[in-house]
């Protein structure tokens, strides 16, 4: 079973930046999809960002395209989400998951591709 930590959460105000990490145990071997999710008080859990970790395709959700980028560093078997320009809408539980599944444009979003999930890091944007 692959596990997964978030780390990097806060409260800041409008604006401003983030940057959270996701440590992924057995990076290499069974892992070939990362996905950020978040999910707001009283709302369905959202894709935001995902990337391929066997190169360099990544995948944005439409409210978050230009402000938001997922990157990955192997050596450290991590991924990031830096999150600029922070709105109050960007408020909400951000969890990292991993898929033995490549990424696909059309499912990278989908909760059912992914089989492991972290516990989550809060992120709060107000003034």
């Amino acid at each position: 079973q692959v596990q997964l930590m978030e780390s990097g959460g806060g409260s800041v105000q409008p604006g401003e930046s983030l940057r959270l990490s996701c440590v992924v145990s057995e990076y290499f071997y069974t892992t070939n999809c990362v996905g950020w999710f978040r999910q707001a008080s009283g709302k369905d859990r959202e894709g935001v960002a995902g990337i391929y970790t066997g190169g360099t395709t990544t995948y944005y959700a439409d409210s978050v395209k230009g402000r938001f980028t997922i990157t990955q560093d192997a050596a450290k078997s991590t991924v990031y989400l830096l999150m600029n320009d922070l709105k109050p809408e960007d408020t909400g539980m951000y969890y990292c998951a991993a898929s033995p599944l490549q990424c696909r444009s059309y499912s990278w979003y989908t909760e059912n591709e992914y089989n492991s999930w972290g516990q989550g890091t809060q992120v709060s944007v107000s003034s």
